[in-house]
Order: C-alpha cells, then sequence, then structure tokens
C-alpha cells in the first residue's frame, strides 16, 4: 500500500517487541495515529522517510526516547502529539529539530505530562504559524523566553506544572484564547499588557509566586474572558468600589489573595457564575443581599477562612457550598435538595440539628458530605437517618450535642467517615453501627459513653483505618476481636477504664506490620476540579499532642491504650508490628519486663511506656529505634544502665525519672561493671560492705537541736523572756492585722472577718492604720 495516505491504528494492543520498521515504505503518508497501542522505549525513527507526514499523533504510550534527528526530515509536518509519555530529553532538544525543517508549517505542539526538562529555547518565536502549545507537566525550569511574545497566531499556551521562574511576557499575542501559567514559579507581577489580549477566555495563573497589585486596566479589553483562577499567590485586587467589569466569567477562584476587608460589590456584575472560590482572602462583615441571587445554580462555592459575620438567610442552590472557618451565627437552616457537599465546620451556628436535618420537606438525598464541627450546636442528635443513603462523610465533633447515638445512623451504610467526638453524648454505642462495613473511619473520642467495647466491630467493621475511641467510660477488656482488622493503622483506646490484659492477638494487626514507605487510604482525595476537598481526615493524639492528619493519614500507624487499667506484661508479640509509628502504653498497671523485640520497630518515632510497674533492664535492641524522637519511659522500677551510644542519650533526663538508672543522661554514674550503685555499700560492689556516714546530714541535723533548744529553752524556763516575747507578738500581730484592713477597706466583707477572729475595735489600731 504504498500510496497510502491515511493511518490510525489508535487505541490497540500491540506487543512491545513489536517495531515499527515497516512504516519506512509509506513515503505518501500523511497521518499517523498510534496513540494508546503501548508502544514502550525508543521511537523508531522508521517516520525519518515520511517525507510528507503533516499529523502524527503517538500520545498515551510509553514511549522514553524519541531521537531528535529523526524529526528533521519531518518538513511537512502540521500538528504533532507525543503527549503522556515519560519522553526524557531537553525540550530544547525536539524544539531545535523541529525548527530545521517544519519552521514555517508547524501549527500544533503537544508535548504535555512527559519528563521534559532545560529551558524553553528562543526557537519558539521563530514557529510562525503554531495555534497551538501545550508544554505542561514535565518538568521545564527556567524564564518563559520573551520572544515567544512574538507569536501573533498562538491561541493557546499551556506551560502550566512546570518549574518556570521570572516574569510572564505577552508581548503581542493578540489571537490568545487560552493562557495557562499556573503551578509554577513566577515571581513577579502580572503585566497590564494583559488587558489587552481581546480574545482571551480562559486566564490562569493559580499557584504561582505572583505579587503585587490588580487593577482595573489588567481587564481593560477582555470582555471575552470567561475564566479566571489567580489563587494561591500574594496578589491584591481591590478595584473601585464602583467599577464595572467587561467580563462575565463562569469560573472565579481569587482564594489566598488579598480582596477584603469589603466584600467584593464587582462580583454582582458576573451573572453567569457556577464556580467561585474567594476563600482565605481577608474579607470581613455581612454577605451582602444581592449575592445570594447572583446564581440560580452554583456549582461549587467557597468562601471558607474568612471573617464574615451574620446569619445565614438560606443556602443558595450548589452541589458544593463551603462556609468553613468564618463567624456565622444563627440556627441552621434547610437546604437546597440538590446539595452535595456541605462545608459549615469552624463557625458559630448554635440551636439543635432537628430542623436542618428531619424537616419533612427536605430530602437531602444526594448529601456526600456534612461537615459540621466545631460548631455550638446542642440538643440530641435526631434520630432520622435513613433517607442519607448517599452519605460518605459524617462529621458533627467538637460541638454541645447530648443524650445517645442515635441507632438510624446504622442506615448511612456507604458512610465512611464517621466523626463524633467532643461531645457529651451518653450511653452504649449502637449495635445498629455494625451496619457500616464500608467506614474507614470511627471516633466517638472525648464524650461520656459507657459499656465495654464492642465485640461487633473486629466481626462487621473490618475495613477500619482509624478507631478512636480516646476518653470515655469504657469499661471490662479490650475484646479479641478487634485483632481481626487487616486494615486498622491508628487504634486509641487511652483515658478509658479499660481492665484485663494486652491481647497478644495484636500482632495479627498486618497492616501495623509492614513498615509503610507509603500507604494510601483508599481513594481519599476527591478532586472537584481545580480544588482538593479531602474526603477522609483526623485528629489523632501522636507525641503527646493533638495533630489534624488530614493529608497524611495513610502514614500516621499506632496504638495508644494510655491511662487504664491494663495489668500484666508487655505482650512479646507487640514486638512483630514493625510498621507502628507510635506507641503509647503509659498510666497502665504493666509489670514485667520491656520485650526485647520493642527494637524491631525500627520505624518507631514516639514511645511512651511511663507511670507503669515495669522492672528490668532498657533493652539493649532499642539502639535500632533510629527514627524515635520522643521517649517516656519515667516512673517505673527500671535498672541498670541506659544503653549507650544511640540516641537514647539525646533525650533529657525527665524521660527516665522515677526509675533506678544509671550513665548519662541522668546524673548517677553507672558502677564498673555497668550495674545501677547500691546506695547501702556507698556504690561499691562485692566484698564486706562498709558503714560509711555521711557527715553533712550528721552536721545539720546538731545544728537544728541546738539551735531549736537556745531560743525554745529560755521560753519555756526564764518567765520574764516569755512575757516580753509574746507581748512583742500580739503587738505585730495588730499591725499587720490593721494594715490588712487599710488595704481591703473597712466597710467589706473581709474586714468584718478580720475584726470578729482577732477581736479588734477600731480605736485599737495605731493612729497610722486609722480610715
Amino acid at each position: 500500500m504504498s500510496s497510502l495516505k491515511f493511518l490510525d491504528l489508535s487505541r490497540n494492543s500491540f506487543s512491545s517487541s513489536s517495531t515499527l520498521s515497516w512504516l519506512s515504505n509509506f513515503n505518501q503518508l500523511q497521518f499517523l495515529g498510534l496513540s494508546s497501542v503501548g508502544l514502550q522505549g525508543n521511537f523508531s525513527c522508521a517516520i525519518r522517510n515520511l517525507s510528507s507526514l503533516t499529523h502524527l499523533d503517538v500520545s498515551h504510550n510509553q514511549l522514553e526516547i524519541i531521537e531528535p534527528k529523526c524529526l528533521e526530515s519531518l518538513c511537512n509536518l502540521r500538528e504533532m502529539d507525543l503527549s503522556n509519555n515519560g519522553i526524557d530529553h531537553k525540550v530544547s532538544e525536539i524544539i531545535e529539530s523541529l525548527s530545521r525543517c517544519s519552521l514555517d508549517r508547524l501549527e500544533s505542539l503537544n508535548i504535555e505530562s512527559n519528563k521534559l526538562s532545560g529551558h524553553l529555547p528562543d526557537q519558539l518565536s521563530q514557529f510562525k504559524n503554531l495555534a497551538y502549545l501545550s508544554l505542561s507537566e514535565n518538568s521545564i525550569s527556567g524564564p518563559i523566553p520573551f520572544s515567544i511574545g512574538r507569536l501573533s497566531s498562538l491561541k493557546v499556551l499551556d506551560v502550566s506544572y512546570n518549574q518556570l521562574t521570572g516574569p510572564l511576557p505577552v508581548g503581542e499575542l493578540s489571537s490568545l484564547k487560552l493562557l495557562d501559567v499556573s503551578n509554577n514559579q513566577l515571581n513577579a507581577t502580572l503585566p497590564q499588557s494583559l488587558g489587552q489580549l481581546g480574545n482571551l477566555e480562559h486566564l490562569d495563573v493559580s499557584n504561582n509566586m505572583l505579587e503585587g497589585n490588580i487593577s482595573e486596566m489588567h481587564f481593560s479589553n477582555l470582555t471575552r474572558l470567561r475564566i479566571f483562577r489567580a489563587s494561591n499567590n500574594m496578589l491584591t485586587f481591590k478595584p473601585n468600589p464602583s467599577w464595572i467589569p467587561p467580563f462575565h466569567c463562569e469560573n472565579i477562584e481569587l482564594g489566598n489573595c488579598h480582596l477584603g476587608p469589603k466584600f467584593p460589590q464587582w462580583l454582582q456584575f458576573q451573572k453567569n457564575l457556577f464556580h467561585l472560590d474567594i476563600s482565605h482572602a481577608e474579607i470581613s462583615g455581612v454577605i451582602p443581599t444581592w449575592f445570594w441571587n447572583l446564581s440560580t445554580q452554583f456549582e461549587y462555592l467557597n468562601l471558607s477562612n474568612n471573617q464574615l459575620v451574620g446569619k445565614i438567610s438560606y443556602f443558595p442552590r450548589s452541589l458544593v457550598v463551603d462556609l468553613s472557618s468564618n463567624l456565622f451565627t444563627g440556627p441552621l437552616l434547610q437546604a437546597p435538595s440538590d446539595l452535595m457537599f456541605l462545608f459549615l465546620s469552624k463557625n458559630l451556628f448554635s440551636g439543635t440539628l432537628s430542623n436542618f436535618l428531619c424537616n419533612s420537606s427536605t430530602k437531602l438525598e444526594p448529601l456526600t458530605i456534612l461537615d459540621i464541627e466545631s460548631n455550638l450546636l446542642s440538643g440530641e442528635i435526631p434520630n432520622c437517618w435513613e433517607n442519607w443513603q448517599f452519605l460518605k462523610v459524617l462529621n458533627l465533633g467538637n460541638n454541645n450535642l447530648t443524650g445517645k447515638i442515635p441507632r438510624s445512623l446504622g442506615f448511612l451504610r456507604r458512610v465512611l467517615s464517621l466523626n463524633l467526638r467532643n461531645n457529651n453524648l451518653l450511653g452504649e454505642v449502637p449495635s445498629t453501627l455494625q451496619n457500616l462495613v464500608d467506614m474507614l473511619i470511627l471516633d466517638l473520642s472525648e464524650n461520656q459513653l459507657t459499656g465495654s467495647i464492642p465485640a461487633w466491630i473486629g466481626d462487621n467493621l473490618l475495613n477500619l483505618v482509624v478507631l478512636n475511641l480516646r476518653s470515655n467510660n469504657f469499661q471490662a477488656y479490650i475484646p479479641d476481636q478487634i485483632c481481626a482488622h487487616n486494615s486498622l493503622q491508628f487504634l486509641d483506646l487511652g483515658y478509658n477504664n479499660i481492665s484485663g490484659a494486652i491481647p497478644k492477638c495484636f500482632s495479627n494487626l498486618s497492616a501495623m506490620a509492614i513498615k509503610p514507605l507509603k500507604i494510601h487510604v483508599g481513594n481519599s482525595t476527591w478532586s472537584f476540579e481545580s480544588n482538593n476537598l479531602f474526603l477522609l481526615g483526623a485528629l489523632l493524639v501522636m507525641k503527646g499532642r493533638e495533630d489534624d492528619y488530614s493529608t497524611i493519614l495513610g502514614l500516621v500507624v499506632g496504638i495508644d491504650l494510655s491511662v487504664n487499667s491494663l495489668r500484666g506484661e508487655i505482650p512479646e508479640e507487640l514486638g512483630n508490628l514493625i510498621g507502628l509509628r507510635s506507641l503509647n502504653l503509659s498510666g497502665n498497671l504493666l509489670t514485667g519486663k520491656i520485650p526485647e523485640n520493642i527494637g524491631n520497630m525500627e520505624v518507631l518515632e514516639s514511645l511512651d511506656l511511663s507511670m507503669n510497674q515495669l522492672h528490668g533492664e532498657i533493652p539493649s535492641s532499642f539502639s535500632n529505634l533510629n527514627f524515635l524522637n520522643h521517649l517516656n519511659l519515667s516512673y517505673n522500677n527500671l535498672t541498670g544502665q541506659i544503653p549507650s551510644g544511640t540516641q537514647l542519650q539525646s533525650f533529657d533526663r525527665f524521660s527516665y525519672i522515677g526509675n533506678h538508672l544509671c550513665g548519662p543522661p541522668v546524673t548517677k554514674n553507672c558502677s564498673r561493671n555497668g550495674e545501677t550503685p547500691d546506695v547501702t555499700n556507698g556504690g561499691r560492689s562485692g566484698g564486706k560492705k562498709r558503714s560509711n556516714v555521711n557527715w553533712l546530714y550528721v552536721s545539720v541535723v546538731l545544728g537544728f537541736v541546738m539551735g531549736f533548744w537556745g531560743v525554745v529553752a529560755p521560753l519555756v524556763f526564764v518567765r520574764s523572756w516569755r512575757f516580753a516575747y509574746y507581748q512583742n507578738w500580739s503587738k505585730l500581730v495588730i499591725s499587720y492585722t490593721c494594715f490588712g484592713l487599710l488595704l481591703v477597706g473597712h466597710k467589706s466583707e473581709t474586714s468584718r472577718v478580720m475584726k470578729e477572729n482577732f477581736d479588734l475595735t477600731w480605736p485599737s489600731c495605731p493612729d497610722e492604720y486609722s480610715f
């Protein structure tokens, strides 16, 4: 088929060992499609003979090398797509090779999602007909060349997700419709010449280090602008209050820009908005009434992390609403029925949840995330969760909720995270929660829950990653069924009334028995366009402090059984949990020795065994704990020398206080054979015991005896001395009492009590204390 001009073999599955040598015969081929066919390694130079080729698509393969010389003969090339491969070249090598032949014809060049490096070359400005250029998601560094501004035919320029620095050149890009330089390191001001790009529809400069002010001049001629993204820079945008924008945007993202303190008035002219992010924008005050009528259907609305106040008259019709971390007050009103994600945490909302959740006219069936943590909500949790079948995250923590946990929560069969922490919930954990078999995080900590830890947690909730029952009133034993969890990474039962022994079967917690190089908690991150909504997060106590582990929850592996009444020895089986990063058994009644194989936990960062009844020596295997940065072995009966030559000497002596240890960092020196000195024999071991007298203590005792009787004896036996002493003492008491009356005032309650107790009358006080 030597006359073949169009060949498209895309989306097939060729053998990785197949070659493309047969392509050399198609010297009249104009279109070649080899997208998603499994090409690997080097791209054959068989295309060198395809001088008639105008379109080349080898995207979505596993190519690593394309010899630049193979591109020099493609003189008729108009479009080339090498995107989504692993091509590891200098970007200048490919650009310079194309410039040698197809300089005047190339219209579209797509090399995004590869491993290109180096700087952008000036040769880019020589492609006079180039209309589409995408180099995003590579490792290109250095500045964007100013010469790129001469590409007057360029309509799309996407260099996002690289390491570009310096200013943003615009030049004469009069045809530009899309400009995306997001997620780089651009560190200058925005040029006012942007306002002259009359055809610009999509402008994205977000996630850089741009600084300075944005004025009305930056938008003077942008009448076609539909998408404007500038979040996460150091930009300030405070236009004149009477400014009317020339554009009507659908998407505006200005998170982490300085827009306040007043609410942006220019937004009222954006009637087509469906995506708005003005979070972290230093906006304060009340939201204007016109804002709630701005759009009939928001897709995404983020006003979080400002200082907005007042009551919410009603929620806008939207899929995602984030009003968290503000100062909103009042009760929770009914939400629109099509709402999917609702974030209201860290505000001052008050009242009960009944009207919000159980109103018959409100059916929030699509709701997937409900986060109302850290407000002033009170009353009981309503028992009306039957219709919330799509709910995956429920966070009601850190409020003033009371009563029992409602049984209807068992209807949330799709829930992945249930957080009721830090309320005043009573009673036992309802057995209906065992129906939540997909749950990954269960946090009921800091309540007043009673009863025993349910055995069904181990029988049914087999997908749990975090189980936090800390600071409650749970009693009885730790059920062995918990050991059946293959995915459990963090177990916190601290500050309860649990008794019995630590189960030996903890060694079966397989997720803790693997060194966590990198662990992902399911699909824990949801992406909503450019905004990441972290689906899962937890407040966990590690290293003696409470922190939020939302973004790195998959790397947190620990056990906390502190402040209970656990007895017996520390099971040696715990040493098999080599993936543990935190272990806290403090404040119990544990006895015996510290197991030697605790030293097998090589990634352990925090270890607390304090306030128990452990004895014996610190195992020498502790020298293997190279990542340990928090250690507390205080108040046990440990003896012997602290193992030397390890980081154990880097901790202060308070980590070992209340024991009988010797050697650095404690001040007590060890004997020659490495044992703790025996106080009874003055630090000497072996031979005949000596009785050494500490003359310091003897002299102190003799001095006290002689001094005491030197003063007291004359008062006892000499009558005149005794009368004189007590007469002066009485005067002294009266003087201080009168001075106290002067300080507190004679009409005060304190004055009255003092006069009654000391039988004082006003004339008995000297003149200098008169009132």
